[in-house]
């Protein structure tokens, strides 16, 4: 029986047991992202934008020779503008400079402040001394930088009466005016209104 060169070459793509070769895929190991600019023998370019460890623009020069400078000066070679065409790089001492950042970053961190809203639970009927304890809290809250969420809550006959929270509402608003602004307008939720100040 004659066999066809196509057919031979089906047979030998086949094992001793008749199963199909197992193919491998031929990957390379995934590359991983470098934390901060390149420094040295990581900047593949062949020319780049030289400053000197004093501050000096020497101007275009081939990668290799400011590598070498940069470690005849005992320091390292850093990418600072990897956009331009050629980057600019800067002859400094990487590792102080890497530092100095991570503390930029952590002093930025704790100056942050994050916003919280605080709630402020009233009632229509809200009697005089604890209408003031509450706006005393509204204003520290103010004051810290947080904003404010105001609830008034109605009960029974008291939403046949809905004008005296609605000029209690007024009146906080007018209260606070000078540091605080109306985020979000008086709304019915229910049988409650909510309103959100923000500090200005």
């Amino acid at each position: 029986m004659l066999t066809s060169p196509n057919s031979f070459k089906i047979i030998a793509s086949f094992n001793n047991r008749g199963d199909p070769p197992i193919r491998r895929p031929n990957r390379a190991p995934p590359t991983v992202a470098k934390d901060g600019p390149r420094t040295n023998d990581e900047i593949r370019n062949l020319e780049v934008q030289l400053i000197d460890q004093h501050g000096v623009n020497v101007g275009v020069t081939e990668t290799s020779v400011a590598v070498k400078m940069a470690m005849e000066a005992g320091m390292d070679l850093v990418e600072i503008s990897p956009n331009n065409s050629p980057p600019v790089c800067k002859i400094m001492d990487y590792g102080k400079y890497k530092f100095q950042a991570q503390k930029k970053a952590a002093e930025a961190r704790k100056k942050q402040k994050i916003v919280e809203i605080k709630e402020i639970k009233l009632r229509p009927m809200i009697d005089d001394h604890d209408y003031d304890v509450k706006m005393r809290a509204m204003l520290r809250f103010f004051e810290e930088g947080d904003k404010v969420k105001i609830t008034l809550r109605y009960r029974g006959r008291e939403m046949a009466h809905q004008e005296i929270g609605t000029k209690l509402l007024d009146k906080v608003k007018a209260a606070v005016a000078d540091i605080a602004k109306v985020e979000q307008d008086a709304k019915f939720e229910g049988r409650q209104v909510v309103m959100v100040l923000a500090p200005r």
